[in-house]
């Protein structure tokens, strides 16, 4: 039976952005509440290339402060980060107290694609299996707030984006010779997320499946389950008062010919509306 996400109709661009702004100061209630608590949470984002995981982390991002919320989006490990234990270089992204981590893909890629394109050994990987729930265990033992979703795309929908990228300038970056690769190796990769799935969709730590051929729809379901989540309370602002401009005391601004300007750029585009 086909999943309600990809039976669902059209989502008005009004009712989405409506609810999106919604969710999104749920959020910053959120990390208010981690703020004064001291929590810790990691949200791992998994999932096909173009599923749609980074404009999602964009917007749980957009109105929190990075001082408190971190992405952490690795690239290759170094030749020393090869030689450490596995899950090494992955720890010191973790959050201290106050502090929120998003990986933009994660441990898993051992079990993705590592474990598809043949970057791991077989050893290394039934490791991993066994040592992953393991890890995750004592992630949570210690007070850590563990979610894990993962962004599912049908084939068509992929290949789509795929062709969208590629015709666009401003997004040929999100293509590599590996993303197109994937396109080969569909089932492959459906038989290692089935295998990951079987050893670490644990009680304690599950995996939760986001339906994403609609992009809107995957963000809203994604954020409001997240929330639903996490026992957070509104924890009261700070009361501010902006103070009144002291009496000038006769400083004189250095003439502004002393000081290097930025080129007036938005004179050369003529004369428009104004926002």
């Amino acid at each position: 039976m086909a999943s309600p996400a990809r039976d669902a109709g059209s989502l008005s661009t009004t009712a989405y952005e409506g609810e999106l702004l919604r969710l999104q100061a749920e959020l910053v209630k959120v990390q208010e509440w981690v703020k004064a608590e001291g929590q810790r949470i990691v949200v791992i984002f998994e999932g096909r290339d173009a599923a749609g995981k980074g404009g999602t982390i964009q917007r749980i991002t957009e109105y929190l402060s990075p001082r408190n919320v971190r992405i952490a989006a690795l690239p290759k490990p170094t030749e020393r980060e090869q030689g450490q234990w596995y899950f090494q270089r992955y720890i010191e992204h973790l959050p201290a107290a106050g502090e929120i981590t998003l990986f933009d893909r994660s441990w898993y890629n051992r079990a993705g694609v590592e474990r598809v394109m043949g970057y791991c050994t077989p050893d290394e990987y039934r490791r991993f299996l066994h040592q992953c729930p393991i890890f995750e265990r004592l992630l949570l033992e210690d007070g850590i707030l563990l979610r894990k979703y993962w962004f599912s795309v049908s084939d068509a929908e992929q290949q789509r984006r795929f062709r969208s990228r590629l015709s666009d300038p401003m997004r040929q970056w999100k293509l590599s010779p590996m993303d197109l690769e994937s396109i080969t190796r569909w089932e492959d990769y459906s038989r290692a997320k089935d295998e990951m799935m079987v050893h670490t969709d644990i009680p304690e730590a599950p995996w939760y499946v986001v339906e994403s051929d609609s992009k809107k729809r995957a963000r809203l379901n994604m954020i409001a389950h997240l929330l639903s989540t996490i026992p957070y309370v509104e924890v009261p602002p700070p009361t501010l008062v902006l103070p009144d401009r002291p009496a000038p005391r006769g400083y004189e601004r250095p003439p502004r010919e002393q000081a290097t300007y930025v080129p007036d750029h938005s004179a050369t585009l003529g004369s428009r509306s104004t926002d």
